[in-house]
């Protein structure tokens, strides 16, 4: 990573911060004439369209005030949305009650489950999949919240 994309990683993570959400991800896309930069972010309670567009808006003036970026350039903020695994603890708090598809590590090998995130304590999760499953948050490879339309 070059830089500038440091920088506009860094940005991003300090303003998600200050409006107390925390950074996900960062993708560029596009040329140099032509940039995309796609931030994504979550937080412990919901992200609204307004939280993107004043963390869009606070990002814009920052690149622009350190003329990160000279030429055109597209700023996109979003939630990471449920097709993207979860990758922090604190993403699951408002996931409770809800379905997931775990993968996790188990003696070097790899299993899935599916199951309801029915508790939080620390950094052990608990599912109920036919039985009560806990997972300890560091032996998970991937997490996805399974889209119920019930």
């Amino acid at each position: 990573m070059n830089f500038i994309n440091e920088n506009i990683v860094e940005i991003a993570r300090e303003i998600a911060a200050s409006d107390g959400f925390f950074l996900i991800d960062v993708t560029f896309r596009g040329n140099e004439n032509n940039q995309v930069i796609e931030v994504f972010i979550d937080g412990e309670k919901n992200i609204t369209a307004e939280d993107c567009a004043q963390i869009s808006r606070k990002m814009n003036s920052v690149i622009d005030e350190k003329q990160l970026i000279t030429s055109r350039y597209r700023l996109d903020i979003s939630s990471p949305g449920v097709d993207r695994p979860l990758s922090f603890l604190k993403q699951y708090q408002k996931h409770l009650n809800r379905q997931f598809e775990v993968t996790i590590m188990v003696d070097e090998n790899q299993e899935s489950i599916k199951g309801k995130l029915v508790k939080i304590e620390g950094e052990m999760l608990t599912f109920l999949a036919g039985k009560e499953t806990v997972i300890n948050f560091n032996d998970i490879v991937k997490a996805k919240v399974l889209i119920s339309f019930s």
